[in-house]
């Protein structure tokens, strides 16, 4: 069973480590490391924007949001590379959508890379609508929104 809990300060360095097992796969593509690989996991948990999955006592995903005036941003989502393809990331984004609906947001914002064509496939079948697509601090992005 997989249940999600808000990040402990002394999760950091372990978030750091999967985000970059999660995100590895991408540095040849996009030609750089991806963003998440280089947060500053410590200063995210401080703030309380990271939450973990932890199944069987270890953590096999994480998710950071952040809360805009108008909508949850979902800044962040990464599953260990053994616990992909179980449920962990919809179980995520569910969460995500738990968390807009406490705080009385109606919609749900996330961006990804134009490379990470896997990505852009798995969002539509979770709901989400392609709004636009920019370049946003040096990287090709695909921009998606969900009402709730």
């Amino acid at each position: 069973m997989t249940t999600i809990r808000p990040a402990r300060p002394s999760d950091a360095a372990l978030l750091s480590e999967l985000a970059r097992a999660a995100y590895a796969h991408y540095v040849e593509r996009i030609g750089a490391e991806p963003a998440p690989m280089r947060q500053d996991y410590t200063t995210l948990v401080n703030v309380g924007h990271v939450w973990v999955a932890e199944r069987d006592d270890a953590v096999v995903g994480l998710l950071v949001l952040k809360l805009e005036p108008d909508h949850l941003l979902l800044d962040n989502i990464a599953v260990s590379p053994n616990a992909q393809g179980t449920g962990v990331g919809a179980q995520l984004l569910n969460f995500a959508e738990a968390r807009a609906h406490e705080h009385g947001r109606t919609e749900v914002r996330l961006y990804t890379n134009e490379v990470m064509t896997e990505n852009i496939a798995y969002y539509p079948r979770h709901g989400f609508v392609e709004t636009h697509r920019a370049t946003d601090h040096g990287y090709r992005r695909v921009f998606f929104t969900k009402h709730l």
